[in-house]
């Protein structure tokens, strides 16, 4: 591989098998990402498409922020195609040991990176150095973690537990005089989890009702490192209310 200290020297993805822990992976190291007024040429363009595609073939994928320049246009536009295929994500923030630090820096940075990569609030932060190979040793199984997340099922009853428990302490609310029913919850897919409720109708399912229930879910279940994916369906004949 050819690297350098010059950002946007990796023009290509390149896979890298290696073993950690007993477990094997495949790294897919994708060309740097410039500024988005920079990205004029056409070879600058196809490693944006190159970094897209290799986005989809991952299972895991690995957020690296520079710590000196923060969050770039670039990467917001990276994290939420990641975010928007579904893939389990870890934010790294790498250059950390070029930083001066107090003892207030690292809520600090967090504070600033949540707010800059809002979609990203389930991702796992790890603050790391390259050159020095701070905390490097805790991606793998960080990797592992997020990726069983990603993969995690729940048993429609214990699904239907939680979202009993949900509905009693805060209640649909009412769209235009009609209350929101709830009446079962299932989950459909994993990679990501996706839930699927089975309603009364569908267009009254407001997206702060469903919020509240998407953060139900994790403070229940976790979903650390993973999006997860709640839809509304209209009710069935024979269905029942939770």
């Amino acid at each position: 591989m050819i690297v350098s200290d010059i950002a946007g020297t990796t023009r290509d993805a390149v896979d890298s098998p290696f073993e950690a822990n007993g477990q094997k992976f495949t790294l897919i190291d994708t060309a740097g990402l410039r500024r988005k007024s920079r990205v004029d040429e056409g070879v600058e363009r196809y490693s944006v498409i190159r970094t897209l595609r290799a986005i989809d073939r991952a299972d895991v994928v690995l957020m690296v922020i520079d710590a000196e320049s923060g969050v770039t246009e670039q990467d917001k536009r990276i994290a939420g195609y990641a975010h928007e295929a579904g893939k389990a994500c870890i934010i790294l923030v790498n250059k950390w040991d070029l930083l001066e630090k107090n003892n207030q820096t690292v809520n600090e940075y967090t504070r600033t990176l949540r707010h800059e990569l809002i979609f990203l609030t389930y991702a796992p932060i790890l603050f790391i150095s390259a050159l020095t190979k701070q905390r490097l040793h805790k991606i793998p199984e960080l990797v592992c973690h997020v990726s069983e997340q990603n993969n995690l099922r729940i048993s429609t009853g214990t699904l239907n537990q939680v979202l009993q428990d949900a509905l009693a302490v805060t209640p649909p609310p009412s769209v235009r005089g009609k209350r929101l029913k709830i009446y079962y919850g299932t989950q459909a897919d994993v990679k990501p989890p996706t839930f699927i409720l089975f309603v009364n109708d569908p267009e009254i399912f407001h997206f702060s009702y469903m919020r509240y229930l998407e953060n139900v879910f994790r403070q229940t279940f976790s979903f650390e490192g993973t999006p997860i994916r709640l839809s509304a369906r209209g009710r069935k004949d024979n269905d029942k209310e939770v």
